[in-house]
């Protein structure tokens, strides 16, 4: 049912794991996916911090442990198993009460033969934190799975109340090792040519404003004026919220939720106005005329954009030179009307008023 549905739109792909499902997804549904990954993570086996904690979790001992995902508990596990420590690991772990930050963790206690304590309904640390700190956890010996980066604040309220923590960096984020795909994206959200930015976690985010350098407050603007800002949950979007970027989140944070959202969102977005007896609906590299898609080149998109911004109203050719990406004189305006025009398949969409600009043909707004 949603096959076709974000035609026309241009959506980016910041996150690495699930990169080539949540793409597809998006792709079923029409748009064009742009892949860029913001972060990349350390793979488990080799990973010497993983190896140093693991052991140290063991030799504590713990009387609490928390999961906080699903992904990074099931690859502990895993390492565990790699290292020859995965017995007793998972003693150590059964004899410990575990709390999971959600059904997922939940899941991946579950399949290593462990049971958890109960699960945070909310899947926020902040839920997990305060019910800790209510019970009391002076004198308590507890292990946190971190999930990308350290959780300092949680950690510190822990050891502040009283409790000893040994923190296990199951799955590290660090920058991916080619940043291009990052700088190229920036460059397209500047230039208007990104509907959406889709993020699966607080780390992706700090690394994608980190690597848009001295860009970030012009995408930042660009979320602001129209660029779909899209996050799994609260805790991804955090960073974008503390700097009052407006962000589309699904109720369950789940990816396929996610993909939702944005299918959902997109087509809201939309100018469909009457035209010449028919239907027209701007999206972001293409135009829907009754439903049909016409892919449009970017400075044609550029000025059916500008004169669908100002419907029925004649624009002036100072005006729609000003919008186009390259052009720098009446001349380029001529051309991408009679390309766009071309595009569209007929002439009757676009008029021509001499020595004033061009109009769309506007009947009545579409409903």
């Amino acid at each position: 049912m949603s096959e076709g549905v974000l035609t026309g739109f241009t959506v980016a792909v910041t996150a690495e794991r699930r990169r080539d499902e949540m793409t597809a997804l998006l792709r079923r549904r029409g748009a064009r996916v742009v892949a860029a990954p913001a972060l990349t993570i350390v793979p488990l086996a080799d990973d010497e911090a993983l190896h140093a904690a693991t052991a140290a979790c063991i030799g504590l001992a713990p009387d609490l442990v928390i999961a906080t995902t699903g992904f990074g508990f099931r690859g502990w596990i895993e390492a565990a198993e790699g290292w020859g420590l995965g017995d007793r690991l998972r003693e150590v772990l059964g004899k410990a009460r575990i709390v999971a930050r959600g059904p997922k963790p939940c899941g991946a206690v579950r399949a290593a033969g462990l049971t958890e304590d109960w699960a945070a309904a909310t899947e926020a640390s902040e839920e997990i934190l305060e019910r800790l700190l209510s019970e009391g956890v002076a004198g308590l010996r507890i292990v946190v799975q971190e999930h990308g980066e350290p959780q300092i604040e949680f950690v510190e309220a822990l050891r502040s109340a009283g409790a000893a923590v040994v923190e296990v960096p199951v799955y590290r984020w660090v920058p991916p090792p080619d940043t291009a795909p990052v700088r190229r994206l920036v460059e397209q959200i500047a230039a208007g040519q990104i509907d959406a930015v889709t993020f699966t976690s607080a780390p992706a985010v700090k690394s994608f404003l980190r690597l848009a350098g001295d860009e970030e407050g012009v995408v930042l603007d660009r979320f602001r004026a129209g660029t779909l800002a899209a996050c799994v949950g609260p805790v991804t979007a955090a960073p974008l919220v503390e700097r009052d970027v407006p962000v589309a989140m699904p109720e369950r944070f789940r990816l396929g939720a996610l993909i939702k959202t944005v299918t959902d969102e997109l087509p809201r977005r939309t100018t469909k106005l009457r035209v010449a007896g028919g239907t027209l609906e701007v999206r972001g590299h293409a135009v829907l005329i009754d439903d049909v898609p016409h892919s449009l080149a970017p400075a044609a998109m550029a000025i059916l954009s500008a004169l669908a911004a100002r419907p029925g109203v004649v624009v002036g050719k100072d005006q729609l030179i000003a919008v186009l990406p390259r052009g720098n004189d009446g001349h380029a305006v001529d051309v991408a009307v009679a390309r766009l025009r071309t595009a569209l398949g007929s002439g009757r969409h676009i008029e021509t008023v001499i020595k004033r600009g061009y109009r769309l043909r506007v009947d009545d707004p579409a409903a």
